[in-house]
């Protein structure tokens, strides 16, 4: 069976990212600024037969939450996500929904909420694998000493991201 991904470039002021979705929702945030290959390679990964078919207009309602959310107009999302994963995965990006706007959470806080606190470096695994960017705040997760950790889409993007929700969390 081929699987249809629908993709398009989200561009708003510096943010350029790749974004797609299948019938179902959602299923992928990409890196700042990265290449088409970073989705083409996640796909792969993903799916044994993908069909990728570039498509603005499926992809209009997840552009406009995701820029209003970028604008600080949206603090959360009602589009709807299809993204899959282990159950150990899910439990962790589910755990990472539940961290506020504009807060901050350690691995070792996601391990306890999960109910498994000495699951720290499997959690930052898990976090690692998460396919929608933004839309699963792992961004909110920092090292036990405060300090900016590994991201996906890199630390200039979660330095973003936390900077900006900072700023709108007042607002």
């Amino acid at each position: 069976m081929n699987h249809k991904i629908y993709w398009t470039l989200l561009t708003h002021r510096d943010w350029k990212i790749y974004i797609a979705a299948t019938e179902e929702g959602l299923c992928f945030v990409g890196s700042l600024n990265q290449s088409f290959d970073e989705l083409k390679e996640w796909a792969k990964k993903r799916f044994r037969n993908v069909e990728l078919i570039e498509n603005n207009g499926v992809l209009q309602s997840y552009s406009e939450e995701i820029i209003e959310f970028l604008k600080g107009d949206r603090q959360q999302f009602s589009i709807p996500m299809d993204f899959q994963g282990t159950q150990f995965q899910l439990e962790v990006w589910n755990a990472l929904n539940n961290i506020q706007y504009g807060e901050t959470k350690t691995y070792k806080d996601i391990a306890d909420m999960i109910n498994n606190p000495k699951a720290v470096r499997a959690v930052g695994t898990a976090i690692g694998k998460n396919p929608l960017l933004i839309m699963i705040p792992c961004h909110r997760v920092i090292g036990k000493n405060g300090t900016l950790t590994g991201y996906r889409g890199g630390l200039a993007m979660k330095k973003m991201l936390l900077k900006m929700e900072q700023q709108y969390k007042s607002v």
